[in-house]
């Protein structure tokens, strides 16, 4: 696994993006690291990253997982990212590589279902269970052929039936930062990036670019009778 395709797209004088130089090689006896980027930049989508040999494998699901077994989700495998990545929260600055908001939306450890992950990866059928904050049970990603401008890295991220299966859009109800609760406008503008560009992909509902709370409406008093 390598990170020079990570490096080469960023410029780490501007973006606060990690610079990636660790690269943890710890035995087995550790969790796996599982995390999910939420990143609105030209597009919103969602960033699924799971360790192996010390860095982040990761994917681009333009429309983000979904707990409905029926529902197979794109996913487009990108450059493998550093571990450290796994904690960025923040604004990457407009007109750098995946300029915009970045909010960690889920993490926790994924364990494999093959004892060969290596394998199962270049076969394009890797079976794992989740064990995060949101995303739990047992899914599967499997490489695809026919979706999108690069077909060998096109993946589908599939969830199993189990208990954990569900009908739920798990990315409207459950919109925010595990790591500081916030929405992607409040990380926005925390962070002096467009906020207005980030509460397009918070929930239309719970989105207000200018305040963190929603306002209750007052109340209107009745007319009288006449």
């Amino acid at each position: 696994m390598s990170l020079e395709k990570y490096k080469e797209k960023r410029n780490f004088k501007v973006s606060p993006e990690p610079s990636g130089k660790s690269h943890n090689t710890a035995g087995s006896q550790r969790d796996l690291l599982y995390v999910i980027q939420k990143h609105r930049a030209t597009q919103l989508h969602y960033d699924f990253r799971l360790e192996f040999n010390g860095v982040l494998l990761s994917w681009a699901v333009p429309k983000g997982p979904s707990l409905d077994p029926s529902v197979k989700r794109l996913a487009m495998q990108v450059e493998d990212h550093p571990l450290e990545y796994g904690n960025f929260e923040g604004v990457i600055p407009e007109g750098e590589y995946g300029g915009g908001t970045v909010m960690v939306w889920d993490n926790g450890k994924w364990i494999p279902e093959s004892d060969d992950i290596g394998a199962a990866l270049q076969k394009g059928d890797l079976k794992f269970t989740l064990e995060g904050k949101k995303l739990r049970g047992s899914w599967v990603i499997v490489r695809t052929h026919g979706f999108g401008s690069k077909p060998d890295k096109s993946w589908l991220l599939i969830k199993h039936r189990d208990k954990y299966a569900s009908e739920k859009d798990i990315t409207v109800s459950q919109p925010r930062s595990v790591l500081s609760k916030r929405l992607l406008a409040d990380i926005a503008r925390d962070n002096g990036g467009d906020v207005e560009k980030a509460a397009t992909g918070d929930p239309g509902k719970v989105a207000n670019p200018k305040v963190r709370t929603t306002v209750k409406s007052p109340i209107r008093k009745k007319r009288a009778k006449t």
